[in-house]
């Protein structure tokens, strides 16, 4: 309370005291607080040795270095009590929980034992594409080779009549609010974390990984992605004011963000949940439409994950159509992508030069995200075991089936033995096997005959000097699944003459080559036509961000491996 006195009751040349007023009688008693303020002016100022001294000259007050310093204090003190005031009020309000709707999903078909009778036989693919069916896309887990079902391939007219559709429906949702979208994400996101179990296992089921690579590479990534959406996506779709330049200094400069159409989006098989939500949730945020044209490898799944997002959509009046999946082969691909107003595609680098020659007929704006070699280069100064760890899971997450798995192992001579004996004894204990049995560390591969392919870059490697150090093993594999698997292996002695340091393997292999210096590493990561990422591990921070920038790569990793896919400030794609 001593400080309310420093509040003058008038302030002009001179300040007046609380408790000098000449009308004030002396027989009437002070009150304590006014007695506090008493005490305090006539220890701080000496001069005022009475009550009868009225007023106090504020060049008194002004030349008293405590009496400046709790003049500063009464006027910051209110504005930080009110900062934090409004800052805990902001908290708590964010502790209020939004109502957020349950959405009901139909699972009859995809859970474990409710599977038709007549679709529970194994399943043998013929080999070769072309001999498969061009009407029908087949479905089958790889691990156990069990048959799911099938879906339609589409023709191009049929495509071309769901992106019609989603057009007329974009129209309206281009006039929906920020606070009408939000409501899809958080819908979406309650649903995502109270069915995570399931949404994994239909992942597993449809790709051959584990469930702990489902949760890794498809909840945590498409969570994040929500989270950013919900708390960043607006702020970065409103209008922007730019530098009107020193010519047009009176006038104003602005950046508006539109939406573009109809978005056409063409996603890997490796991660079916992630790689549907990835685009569509930009695309219907940002106030477009999309179709989906899933693999015809993960068809199974993506079409039940579609239920998710339709659920989701009528629970905000959205409009129908507004998001379709469709599935099929490479005519339906290209019908959609002759068909939209922007095309996303996640795959080989091939296919993408084919969608780019496609799209260039209408001009027709595309984002690939192509295949990845990418380097993983560790310095003599790095805790060995630590790192060891880190290039095991950077290599067989997901059956080293990742866009930004590492593929290139780039180790300094001074702890290459070291760092190849710390691997080689990890890999020995991996064991490969049907992963929903859950006593296994990696699952299948996804694709068939993939594991002939691996095979071959292997025994090139081997024809030219390099030599196997260590393999994991098998668990009990069905007699039909035995093709979709392959030992996570480690390999040395490996130079870039070797198809295994060149072209994308997509596999749980480990080649592990020596470096002297560091510009010899970041020559051998940059000898190579690929640059999607990398991830460079150094005991001195500096010296692995010197390293990691002079590599050619879209992200790098320092002294972490794929972070970048957490941080979707990065990453993050609207279609504006």
């Amino acid at each position: 309370s001593s400080l309310f006195f420093i509040f003058p009751t008038r302030l002009s040349s001179s300040l007046t005291l609380p408790w000098a007023d000449s009308k004030v009688e002396k027989s009437k008693q002070l009150s304590p607080v006014t007695r506090n303020h008493q005490k305090f002016i006539t220890k701080h100022f000496p001069s005022v040795t009475a009550l009868s001294d009225l007023r106090l000259p504020c060049s008194a007050i002004l030349g008293n270095p405590r009496a400046r310093e709790l003049l500063a204090m009464a006027f910051w003190w209110p504005l930080i009590v009110l900062a934090l005031a409004y800052g805990l009020c902001r908290f708590l309000f964010m502790l209020i929980p939004v109502n957020v709707p349950s959405i009901d999903v139909d699972v009859s078909d995809v859970t474990e034992g409710n599977q038709a009778q007549e679709n529970s036989f194994i399943y043998i693919p013929p080999r070769g594409r072309t001999q498969q069916s061009e009407t029908k896309v087949q479905c089958y887990e790889p691990a156990t080779m069990k048959y799911l079902g099938y879906f339609p391939a589409l023709s191009p007219s049929e495509v071309e009549e769901r992106v019609a559709l989603a057009k007329k429906a974009q129209t309206v949702w281009a006039k929906s609010s920020f606070k009408q979208r939000r409501q899809f994400l958080r819908i979406l996101l309650k649903y995502i974390l109270e069915h995570q179990q399931l949404i994994c296992e239909v992942s597993s089921r449809d790709t051959g990984k584990t469930m702990v690579d489902a949760s890794l590479g498809e909840i945590m990534t498409t969570c994040e992605k929500i989270t950013w959406l919900l708390s960043e996506g607006e702020r970065w779709l409103k209008p922007e004011y730019r530098s009107s330049g020193r010519s047009m200094i009176h006038k104003k400069a602005k950046v508006e963000f539109h939406p573009l159409g109809v978005i056409g989006a063409i996603v890997s098989w490796n991660y079916p949940f992630h790689n549907v939500f990835n685009p569509m949730l930009a695309a219907v945020f940002s106030g477009n439409g999309i179709v989906i044209k899933v693999s015809e490898h993960a068809s199974w799944s993506g079409c039940f994950y579609f239920r998710i997002i339709q659920a989701a959509l009528a629970a905000v009046g959205a409009p129908d159509n507004l998001v379709d999946v469709i599935t099929g082969f490479a005519e339906t691909g290209e019908a959609l992508v002759s068909s939209v107003d922007k095309v996303i595609f996640v795959g080989s680098p091939g296919v993408g030069k084919k969608i780019m020659r496609n799209a260039a007929k209408n001009l027709v704006p595309v984002t690939l995200e192509l295949g990845g070699k990418d380097a993983f280069i560790v310095c003599e100064d790095v805790d060995v075991p630590h790192v060891a760890q880190v290039a095991v899971r950077a290599a067989l997450q997901s059956s080293g089936q990742n866009c930004a798995g590492a593929e290139r192992f780039y180790v300094h001579r001074d702890v290459y033995a070291s760092f190849v004996t710390q691997v080689s004894q990890i890999v020995k204990s991996v064991s490969a096997g049907p992963p929903l049995t859950g006593r296994y560390d990696m699952g299948a591969l996804c694709m068939q005959e993939h594991s002939e392919r691996l095979q071959n870059l292997v025994n090139d490697a081997l024809e030219k000097g390099a030599e196997i150090v260590a393999r994991g093993s098998f668990g009990h594999l069905g007699e039909g699944a035995v093709d979709q698997f392959f030992p996570p292996t480690v390999i040395v002695n490996v130079d870039h003459t070797m198809k295994l340091m060149q072209e994308e393997a997509f596999g749980p292999i480990l080649p592990i080559m020596k470096f002297s210096t560091d510009e010899e590493a970041i020559k051998l990561a940059n000898d190579s036509r690929y640059g999607l990422g990398c991830a460079v591990f150094s005991g001195s921070q500096r010296r692995a961000r010197e390293i990691a920038s002079k590599i050619h790569t879209g992200v790098a990793a320092v002294n972490d491996f794929a972070s970048s896919y957490m941080c979707q400030a990065i990453l993050s794609l609207v279609f504006t």
